[in-house]
């Protein structure tokens, strides 16, 4: 199955994700939302952070809409922890 057809995804998601060398879902369950996430920024790509949510509600078979706010805040936390990480490098 490609990425594209997972719930939330569609063919701009997918891009993205190509663009930072993801094209499964074991590759994107490896990583994890937010490291997909920031491989895709990385790669170049413009991902917002309804991607985040997509990818994330992809990988648990939910809706995006259906996130929870603390799941969310989960998401956020890690994001910021990893990229507060990269800036003191």
């Amino acid at each position: 199955m490609t990425l594209a057809k997972l719930l939330n995804l569609g063919e701009r998601s997918a891009d993205m994700l190509a663009a930072a060398g993801i094209y499964t879902r074991e590759q994107l369950e490896q990583l994890g939302p937010v490291r997909a996430f920031l491989a895709a920024k990385q790669a170049g790509t413009n991902p917002s952070m309804n991607f985040l949510w997509s990818v994330a509600g992809a990988l648990n078979d939910t809706n995006w809409t259906q996130l929870s706010p603390e799941y969310k805040q989960q998401l956020r936390a890690e994001l910021e922890e990893l990229t507060s990480d990269k800036k003191h490098e």
